[in-house]
């Protein structure tokens, strides 16, 4: 795992960009915040074999695709899947038919957007903090 790789967070919605920003501002992580708001530019970037992500964070509600189906893209493309990153759905919605079709996309995790800075922010380090623990395969690409 490259745990001082980039934090990719795709996300379409400006506001809540600019909440995640100040959350990990906040946190003070060292790693490199990559936000992607057009989701069809997600895989071009992820392809790069230069870029070598920590984390990433997607939203589910976007334009043009859905979180569901970028994902499902995702994990189609060999270089990219096996990249081993580990994959956040972060979404307004806690809908179990969500939950379920996320995790059934092969995710990591499914979070709820919180509205409480203060909450959003234990939630976004407890994210941070399990994975920054957590050994995954090394995969050179």
């Amino acid at each position: 795992m490259r745990r001082k790789g980039e934090i990719i967070i795709i996300e379409d919605d400006e506001d809540d960009r600019l909440f995640l920003q100040d959350i990990f501002d906040s946190l003070q992580y060292p790693n490199k915040i990559k936000f992607i708001e057009d989701p069809m530019e997600a895989i071009p970037y992820l392809s790069n074999p230069s870029v070598l992500p920590f984390l990433i964070i997607s939203d589910i509600n976007m334009p043009k695709i859905n979180g569901f189906e970028l994902r499902e893209q995702i994990m189609s493309i060999g270089e990219i899947g096996t990249k081993c990153v580990p994959y956040i759905f972060l979404s307004t919605s806690k809908n179990p038919e969500n939950v379920l079709k996320a995790y059934s996309c092969n995710v990591q995790g499914y979070f709820k957007k919180q509205e409480n800075f203060a909450d959003y922010k234990a939630m976004i380090k407890n994210i941070m903090e399990y994975w920054l623990l957590s050994l995954t395969p090394s995969v050179s690409i």
